[in-house]
């Protein structure tokens, strides 16, 4: 995983996980691999992964079984809310960012277009 130095590790930690789970990788009710292997994998400090994962408890995105580890939760409704928050925030970066160079909101759909049409050719 390549870090940006501008993010915090432990965020970009959060955002990893949160795409694993998203994307199916990590299913509800899966167990998440240990704070010390993921600090492993991801050359990360101990100390990072844990916060990472604190948080993640905290928003209820993972369940914390004492002695057992970390598990997603079972919560579809959940994941379903962290999904459209992702996008969200991910649509409002790409809007702004665009929006700077001056360009319309029928601009940006139609540079949108274009792009999405360039990528369906691009997957055959």
């Amino acid at each position: 995983m390549q870090f940006d130095d501008k993010v915090p590790i432990y965020y970009q930690i959060k955002n990893y996980l949160y795409h694993r789970i998203i994307a199916g990788q990590l299913a509800p009710g899966d167990k998440v691999p240990a704070v010390r292997q993921l600090a492993v994998d991801l050359t990360v400090n101990v100390n990072t992964v844990q916060r990472a994962l604190s948080e993640m408890v905290t928003e209820q995105v993972l369940i914390s079984k004492r002695g057992r580890g970390n598990f997603v939760t079972e919560d579809v409704t959940q994941i379903a809310a962290l999904k459209h928050h992702l996008i969200v925030t991910y649509v409002q970066q790409f809007y702004h960012q665009v929006h700077g160079l001056e360009l319309s909101d029928d601009e940006i759909v139609q540079e949108l277009r274009t792009y999405i049409a360039t990528q369906k050719g691009a997957d055959k």
